[in-house]
């Protein structure tokens, strides 16, 4: 490992940041295409490579206001969470929503959210850094990192995790991206199943099948992927019966 000691700061070189980069991209591609399982490993790998940080979570604040944590490693990062979800505050929330990076250098001193820093501290949390994550509409995720050291993230933790948060952005948003496209295409499919049966069943061309199952969606306010599926599992248990 390529590393200098300035102080009691361990600084990693730029050619070791490269080689952690490059293993975490390689992780991330190995679970494309699966939100959670990307999440997952965002969260263990910022604890191994991100100097300092010994726990880490990955909160997402859904619709502007339901808190909910999407990745943990460590149960102290989970306890954490779980205080800002019960108060309604502190700075994964913050950094999530205002889109900035927060760093508590000292949570027995810090005033921002005196609430969370006591109970956190209680933990034996002493310092934390929270990097905004993604933007999705009203969804709002940030990367948080926790030590039970006093002042543990220096600039190079910081450098170091903006970047992983960034690219970790990045990954799950292409996974999110893969998953709804692989939902678009089976349900594409299964409303061209449902519209063969109805075809086979009413006699219906291909235009007025699909007009049928349109009309169906309308009157009775279902998706149109939602109430193709219930037409194939009918025709099924039909079938079998």
């Amino acid at each position: 490992m390529s590393e200098q000691v300035l102080g009691d700061e361990v600084v990693v070189t730029d050619l070791d940041l490269s080689q952690r980069l490059a293993m975490f991209a390689r992780e991330l591609r190995r679970e494309h295409g699966d939100p959670q399982r990307t999440l997952q490993a965002i969260t263990e790998s910022a604890v191994m490579n991100v100097p300092a940080a010994e726990y880490a979570s990955i909160t997402t604040v859904l619709q502007g206001k339901l808190v909910h944590s999407a990745a943990l490693a460590g149960d102290v990062a989970e306890k954490c969470d779980a205080i800002q979800r019960q108060l309604g505050e502190g700075p994964c929330l913050e950094s999530a929503i205002e889109q900035r990076t927060i760093r508590i250098d000292d949570m027995d001193s810090d005033v921002r959210w005196p609430r969370f820093a006591a109970q956190a501290s209680g933990l034996g949390v002493k310092s934390m850094i929270c990097f905004q994550l993604y933007v999705e509409g009203f969804n709002f995720g940030a990367l948080n990192l926790h030590s039970s050291r006093v002042a543990a993230f220096g600039e190079d933790a910081e450098s170091i995790g903006s970047l992983f948060a960034a690219h970790a952005a990045i990954a799950f948003s292409s996974a999110r991206e893969e998953q709804q496209i692989r939902t678009a295409l089976t349900s594409r499919d299964v409303i061209g199943q449902a519209k063969g049966m109805l075809m086979e069943r009413y006699k219906l061309g291909a235009q007025a099948a699909f007009a049928l199952l349109s009309k169906l969606s309308q009157d009775t306010n279902t998706k149109l992927a939602d109430l193709a599926h219930q037409v194939v599992a009918d025709a099924e248990r039909d079938a079998q019966g």
